[in-house]
Formats: C-alpha cells, structure tokens, sequence
C-alpha cells in the first residue's frame, strides 16, 4: 500500500519512513557490507529453525506450492527449497538484490529452484506468481507496517490466490491499557503505535483478517522478539 505523499514546506521535516526497510539506499549500503543475513532481524540459524518447524507443525507437505512473503535473503528458503518439489517455492520481497544474494549465497542445490520464482514486490502485487499457491508465511513483514498495510496486504493475498489453504503471518500486540505508547515485548523489543516495529490490539488484528476473507486463529507459541503468530484459512 503506497505512503501517502504530502507537500512539504520549507519548515516541515521530511517524512519519516514506515520502516527502516522503506529508507532510501538502506539495501545498497548493506548488502556492500556483507550484512544480508544481519539486515533481515539476525538471530538467523534460530529464526530460520523456528519457522521451518511451524510450516512442519502446521502440515506442509512437499508437493504443496509455497509463498514466502518478506523472503529476504532466503532464511527460511534455504531449508524449505531442499524439502519441498524442485520450483515448488516462490519468494517475494521489497529488494530484489536481497532476495538474490540469498539465492547466491544461501541456496546450496540451486537446481532446485528457478531464480525467476525470486519476486521483487513493493505493494503485495504478487507480480508473475501462479495462481496455484497453496500455502504461504509472512513473517517479520507486517512486524514493520502500520494496520493499513496489513488491511492491504491480506486483502491482495486472498484475492490473489484461490488455492490458498493457509497463511501464517506474524505480528506485534500490545495491550489495551498500553496501545498508547512504546511496549516492551516479553524478547525485549520495544514496538510502537506510531512507527517501526509497530504494535496493534490483537482484537484489531483479527477483525482485519476477518474483513479481508480470513478466519484467523492466533497459535500459542513463543516466537523471537515477542512476535505472535497467527494462522488464516481463506473464508470459503
């Protein structure tokens, strides 16, 4: 979903970007210092553990065609390639250089995987993806956007694919007594209601998934930095 522009006098600061992923020339500088793995949260041999055994937990099957949103530099693909059928997987992100450095770096058996399944997506257009997705993950994606974004975003995701059985997402919630201001997260992070990482009621989360065709179901489980994750099945 596009940042609104607004015209700035000579006394108004610039506005500030809805994350640091959105800053000019923030993917350029890291990727000419080697910091692929670190630009994507870190924690990256744990983080990438974490979510392959969800996906496992939830019953993906290798021959399931699978959508992982926010890919960057291929944390989670570099073990779900191997598992899945060859092209089986498909990844977006908002770099495409990031997403490549990944497949470069990261993916052992490149001949298991098309580099063309390697999406650059700045508004969760989905540009080139089959139809035919099954199942997909979007984590530490919405983490960085306002409600709006996420609104947008599940809205796109299920009209986009038709064969969708799930989606796993993964947010940040704060209580109702302390929406207001910075929160700390049970991991330590501290998130905000105005800007990166942001937090959200858990009742405003559900009823955006529930306006965009999901019936969200919130999963109990410790994630890294306090995240939640929830689990949509497409309202059928």
């Amino acid at each position: 979903m596009p940042r609104e522009e607004r015209p700035k006098g000579d006394d108004e600061r610039p506005e500030r970007p809805i994350s640091p992923y959105h800053t000019p020339g923030f993917y350029a500088e890291a990727l000419a210092r080697g910091r692929h793995r670190d630009i994507v949260g870190g924690r990256w041999e744990e983080t990438g553990l974490i979510q392959m055994q969800l996906l496992l937990n939830a019953g993906l099957e290798p021959q399931h065609h699978f959508l992982d949103i926010g890919a960057g530099s291929l944390r989670l693909g570099c073990r779900l390639v191997p598992y899945l059928q060859p092209n089986h997987y498909w990844a977006t992100d908002l770099s495409g250089a990031l997403l490549q450095r990944g497949y470069d770096l990261e993916l052992t058996d490149k001949s298991r995987l098309s580099p063309d399944h390697l999406i650059e997506d700045t508004n969760f257009n989905f540009p080139g993806l089959p139809d035919h997705i099954t199942h997909a993950m979007a984590f530490a994606v919405f983490t960085h956007l306002p409600l709006a974004h996420l609104a947008h975003g599940l809205k796109q995701i299920r009209t986009r694919f038709p064969a969708l059985e799930w989606l796993m997402f993964t947010v940040f919630i704060a209580p109702d007594d302390q929406i207001a201001g910075p929160f700390r997260q049970p991991d330590g992070v501290v998130t905000h209601p105005d800007r990166a990482p942001w937090h959200h009621r858990i009742s405003d989360v559900l009823e955006t998934a529930r306006a965009a065709g999901f019936a969200p179901t919130p999963l109990p489980t410790e994630l890294p930095r306090g995240q939640w994750l929830i689990q949509a099945h497409p309202l059928r």
